[in-house]
């Protein structure tokens, strides 16, 4: 059994950018919600980053996976 660990470090990472992501694009325009933080939408910068993130884990592992015959 060989079971590659970057698929669900890679899933988890993005299935919770995927989540900030799309709570920064809702929030876009509210100004006050992001005053704490000096106007930056904080959700969609780490949203993205973290999408980034898990991508970097899940496009290995899939290319791994399909080089390898069963």
């Amino acid at each position: 059994m060989n079971v590659d660990i970057r698929f669900p470090i890679g899933i988890m990472f993005s299935i919770i950018g995927a989540l900030l992501l799309l709570q920064g694009i809702i929030t876009l325009g509210d100004a006050e919600m992001y005053s704490k933080s000096l106007g930056y939408n904080i959700n969609l910068w780490w949203g993205l980053a973290l999408v980034i993130f898990g991508g970097s884990f899940l496009i290995p592992a899939w290319l791994d996976a399909k080089k390898k015959p069963e």
